[in-house]
C-alpha cells in the first residue's frame, strides 16, 4: 500500500525537504504540499491524504486549529495528522494531542523519525518526539483534582495489560513481543479499549492510563 502524504508548511525549504525526505521512501507518495492552514485543510479535505504533516507556525489557520478541523472532536471522518514543528512548548504538545493529533515531532528529529512518524500513523500508533514524551507522561502523572471517568464497562485484565504498555510509549509490534500477543491481538484490545474510554487514539488512552493512578500500579 502507498501512503499518501500532505506537507504544510509556510518554509518553501522544509516543504521541499520534506518532499525528498518521504519520496525517497518506496511506500510514501507525497500529494500536495502547501504553504499555509487555510489551504491545508481545502487540500486535505479534498485529497483525503492517509496522513498529513502539519507545521504549527502558519498564516491563515496555525496547525494546531489545522489539527482540529481535520481530526478533532466531533470530526465524522478524521484525518490522521502529525504535528511538526521547531518548538516543543507543552502548551503545543497538549493542544495538538487534544485536538487529535496522531504525533508530535520536532523538525530535528530526523529523517528517520519523520517517516517512522508517518507510519506510525497509518498503523494506528502515535509517534511522539522521545524528548517530548518523558515530558509528556510526567504531566499525565500529574495529580488530577477532578475525577477520572471510568468506562461503563470496564477493561479486562488483558486489556489493562496492553493500556499500560502503550502508555509506557510502547508500540503495537512492541507490546505484541513484551505480552506474547499477535499484532491483530493487540489491535483488537486497543480497538475496544478505545471503544470503552470513547478515545479517538493511543494518545487519549495512555493519557487515561496515567491520570486515572493506573500506572501507579506498574
Amino acid at each position: 500500500m502507498t501512503i499518501r502524504v500532505l506537507i504544510a508548511d509556510d518554509q518553501e525549504m522544509v516543504r521541499v525537504g520534506f518532499r525528498m525526505i518521504l519520496e525517497s521512501q518506496p511506500d510514501i507518495e507525497v500529494v500536495a504540499d502547501v504553504p499555509d492552514g487555510v489551504t491545508a485543510v481545502q487540500r486535505a479535505r479534498e485529497l483525503r491524504p492517509d496522513v498529513c504533516l502539519v507545521d504549527v507556525r502558519m498564516p491563515g489557520l496555525d496547525g494546531l486549529e489545522v489539527t482540529r478541523r481535520l481530526a478533532g472532536p466531533g470530526v465524522v471522518d478524521p484525518l490522521k495528522v502529525v504535528v511538526v514543528t521547531t518548538f516543543d512548548l507543552d502548551d503545543y504538545v497538549h493542544t495538538a494531542l487534544t485536538n487529535g493529533a496522531s504525533g508530535f515531532l520536532l523538525k530535528d528529529a530526523g529523517p528517520t523519525l519523520l517517516v517512522e512518524a508517518v507510519r506510525a500513523a497509518v498503523r494506528g500508533d502515535a509517534l511522539v518526539s522521545p524528548q517530548i514524551t518523558v515530558r509528556l507522561l510526567r504531566h499525565f502523572a500529574r495529580p488530577d483534582p477532578n475525577p477520572v471517568p471510568q468506562p461503563a464497562d470496564p477493561l479486562t485484565e488483558r486489556e489493562l495489560d496492553v493500556v499500560r504498555a502503550a502508555a509506557r510509549g510502547l508500540t503495537n509490534t512492541e507490546i505484541g513481543a513484551e505480552l506474547f500477543l499477535s499484532l491483530s491481538t493487540v489491535k483488537t484490545h486497543l480497538a475496544s479499549v478505545q471503544s470503552k474510554l470513547g478515545a479517538r487514539n493511543r494518545v487519549e488512552v495512555a493519557a487515561w492510563a496515567w491520570r486515572s493512578g493506573l500506572m501507579d500500579q506498574v
